[in-house]
């Protein structure tokens, strides 16, 4: 996603805001103005002290790309509501960096701003732009009349206060939602509490809490690394798992289970060809399923078609069973699956050849999608607590797609969903809640494939709320061309969980980032936000009960850290700190969000490539196939 808005890119002569001379009275105040030739009174100085800018005029126009309308696009959910960075309950607001309306009775700033000042003194304003009128820091008089100049002290104090400002007023403001105290509670890095709108007051988050407690020393070592395989062309290696026993992972034509500490072989499974589908779900006695070319590449067949579906019993290492099918519209031919999924004992592929859905434990074919004159076929599925498909019809050139609640036994719709036209794909991000993401109209502009999220009543296939989630603030992910792909992101407690985008911190030098998210009845913002911390960046990787567990990306001096943040209070726990040696830390950051898959439970965290291909020099030295961190 695009950068925020930044400063000027030109300082003043003499360094990023340094002052010419320093004014009369200290360093720091405000320059009189020269007099005025008609005998007028000179004009008051900006409130905020040294850098705050100018208010414009009343007959100014917004700058260019301004929002002249608040409504459904840069951080507006549907219906008119501001989006996550604007103070709630208030009048549309003006574009970046124009001065704000006040908030009645909360003079407080939000994120980017020093907290803790002496009782009685103001806030000062950051670089670019003012959110609330301010009340000037205290001045001596420029008459030399009537009040005590500042002492040398206090000036210093002032003007570097200033100065730090400018620094911090550089990134974005992120805002939470709420009033009065709990607005500054938002702000804290440690979390906040909320209140109206049926928001959380405290207490366990609806969901429950969770397993995952706070280590009594949370410094991690690396338990084991896997190299990767050597291919001649690009390869996927999707899928991952985590049971009682063992850290199961796809290989080369096989899938391997491994010990959590050692990382030694406890089994293998050979394959007659390449996993080319994997579900990221599992049953309850640890059981899933995947997809798999008939062959492996030869001369005569360089590709081999993904048509095999199998059921994997991860406990004991076996292949339960495997087996291909035919679609009504492909004559003898085996089907070309894509995707695959399972939602208790119903496992489910699709394609866009055509899709079927078997008994996990059996093999035994449960449906198949019925063949329409009107050209539609499902998709993908979506599994977990319930399936869900999406469905295409129409023509390629005008396609419309419908999300579907199915009973996984039979196949049935039952609710359906016609997605907006302009949705090329959709994503299914969560099947209970069902919440579809989706690029509308190919407005996000950023290749993350959403621009909206859907949340649907899987009941009645009415539609909730749709939540705008604007590229350049939002940083989660879907693979377009793949029905249950999204990563960097979380459901739970009926929310969804995303990180902003990448913007500057508070420090000298490094960008950070934040968890939010959005009530899925309402659609709207909530007050939940929890921060990266400066030069980490984070994003959720899974949910424990009613916690979110999140994966900070590390600055380069550091190791990567696993958090949980509470469901309730949005208070992190630190749960693994990873070395920072260069070598294990470059290792550790050569797997990128987009292509890996992520998996933390009690003390071992498994980063994993879903894509490798052949080494094309020194770059990919540091690349494993996968790196565990253990706290044991």
């Amino acid at each position: 996603m695009t950068q925020p808005p930044q400063p000027p890119n030109d300082p003043p002569q003499g360094g990023f805001g340094a002052p010419q001379d320093p004014p009369p009275g200290g360093f720091g105040a405000p320059t009189p103005p020269p007099a005025d030739p008609l005998g007028k009174q000179p004009a008051t100085p900006p409130a905020g002290g040294f850098g705050a800018p100018t208010p414009p005029p009343a007959d100014a126009q917004p700058p260019a790309g301004a929002p002249q309308q608040p409504g459904p696009g840069y951080g507006y959910p549907q219906g008119g509501q501001p989006g996550y960075g604007y103070p709630q309950n208030q009048p549309p607001q003006p574009g970046y960096g124009y001065p704000q309306a006040p908030v009645p009775g909360n003079p407080q700033q939000g994120y980017g701003f020093p907290q803790g000042l002496p009782p009685g003194q103001p806030p000062l304003q950051g670089y670019g732009y003012a959110t609330t009128p301010m009340q000037q820091p205290p001045q001596p008089p420029q008459n030399g009349n009537g009040g005590k100049k500042l002492s040398t002290q206090m000036q210093i104090i002032v003007a570097a206060s200033v100065a730090v400002v400018l620094i911090v007023g550089g990134g974005i403001w992120y805002a939470s939602s709420g009033d009065g105290d709990k607005k500054d509670q938002a702000s804290s890095s440690s979390g906040s509490t909320e209140g109206k709108d049926g928001e959380n007051e405290g207490g366990a988050a609806p969901d429950g809490a969770g397993t995952e407690k706070a280590p009594a020393d949370p410094k991690s070592k690396v338990a084991f690394q896997l190299p990767l395989p050597k291919v001649t062309d690009v390869t996927k290696v999707d899928g991952s798992w985590l049971t009682d026993k063992a850290y199961v992972k796809t290989g080369l034509n096989e899938i391997v289970a491994y010990d959590p500490a050692k990382g030694t072989k406890l089994w293998s499974i050979p394959l007659a060809g390449q996993v080319c589908a994997a579900s990221r779900h599992m049953s309850k006695d640890y059981k899933t399923a995947i997809a798999f070319e008939q062959s492996k590449p030869s001369k005569a067949a360089k590709y081999p078609p993904c048509n095999q579906v199998g059921a994997i019993d991860l406990k004991t290492g076996k292949l339960m069973w495997s087996k291909s099918v035919t679609a009504a519209t492909s004559g003898d031919a085996a089907v070309r699956f894509d995707e695959i999924t399972l939602s208790g004992t119903t496992v489910a592929a699709g394609g866009t050849e055509g899709g079927a859905a078997f008994d996990l434990n059996t093999g035994a074919e449960r449906w198949k999608p019925k063949a329409t004159t009107d050209g539609c076929y499902d998709k993908g599925y979506g599994g977990g607590e319930a399936l869900a498909v999406v469905r295409k019809c129409g023509t390629y050139d005008d396609p419309q797609l419908v999300v579907q609640a199915l009973n996984p036994t039979t196949g049935a719709p039952l609710s359906s969903y016609k997605m907006p036209p302009g949705v090329d794909y959709a994503s299914i991000v969560s099947t209970k809640p069902l919440v579809v993401a989706a690029d509308v109209g190919d407005t996000a502009g950023d290749g993350s494939g959403i621009s909206d999220f859907f949340s649907i009543d899987a009941s009645t296939g009415k539609l909730l709320t749709r939540i705008a989630a604007d590229g350049e603030k939002y940083a989660a992910r879907c693979a377009s061309t793949e029905v249950e792909s999204c990563s960097q992101l979380a459901v739970g407690n009926n929310r969804i969980y995303v990180p902003t985008e990448d913007h500057e911190g508070t420090g000298e030098y490094g960008n950070t980032n934040e968890i939010v998210s959005f009530d899925l009845t309402t659609g709207k913002p909530t007050s939940d936000r929890a921060d990266a911390g400066n030069r980490y960046t984070m994003f959720p990787i899974g949910m424990d009960g009613g916690d979110i567990i999140a994966y900070r990306v590390p600055p380069y001096d550091k190791g990567g850290q696993v958090v949980s943040i509470d469901g309730a209070t949005f208070k992190q726990t630190v749960l693994m700190e990873n070395p920072s040696d260069g070598s294990i830390r470059d290792a550790e950051t050569s797997f990128t969000p987009d292509y890996s898959e992520f998996r933390y439970r009690d003390g071992h965290l498994y980063l994993a490539s879903t894509m490798v291909s052949k080494p094309h020099g020194s770059l990919d030295e540091s690349r494993r196939l996968v790196v565990s961190f253990s706290r044991d």
